[in-house]
């Protein structure tokens, strides 16, 4: 699959925007699910096409939502910290160059641990990693 220019920086600006307190393995495991979806053979995917289809998808990042703190800064209304994106791209470009492995084994979707409670999905879903701050998890019926 081809990765534009635009694929790139969607990307790195929802890894700044989902895990940037996460340090670079936190953005990695982060990013893997992303590319999880990205990846995950359908002709028409439900989660989008390419790495901004998927980070842009509707109601997928919270980070994307109108009225998040995040967006400001994502939609570019706002600067993000140089040093703190720099290290969402580093994060981005290993992940699409493969140059890692995957840490979530397959996770397509996590969820913050400091949200009140547990997303609905994550009952039925194989959990497959806990890092930081997040939970991720795969076979998400």
């Amino acid at each position: 699959m081809t990765t534009t220019d635009k694929d790139r920086d969607i990307f790195a600006r929802t890894l700044w925007g989902e895990a940037r307190g996460e340090g670079l393995a936190g953005q990695i495991a982060v990013a893997w699910a992303i590319r999880n979806r990205v990846d995950d053979g359908r002709t028409k995917s439900w989660w989008g096409e390419g790495y901004a289809g998927v980070c842009q998808a509707p109601y997928q990042f919270s980070c994307w939502n109108n009225g998040d703190p995040n967006f400001d800064y994502l939609s570019g209304a706002k600067p993000i910290p140089t040093r703190e994106f720099a290290l969402a791209q580093i994060a981005a470009d290993e992940v699409i160059a493969g140059n890692v492995p995957d840490p979530t084994d397959g996770a397509t979707h996590y969820y913050a641990i400091a949200m009140p409670e547990a997303p609905a999905w994550a009952t039925k879903a194989k959990q497959t990693l806990m890092l930081g701050g997040h939970v991720f998890f795969r076979d998400v019926p």
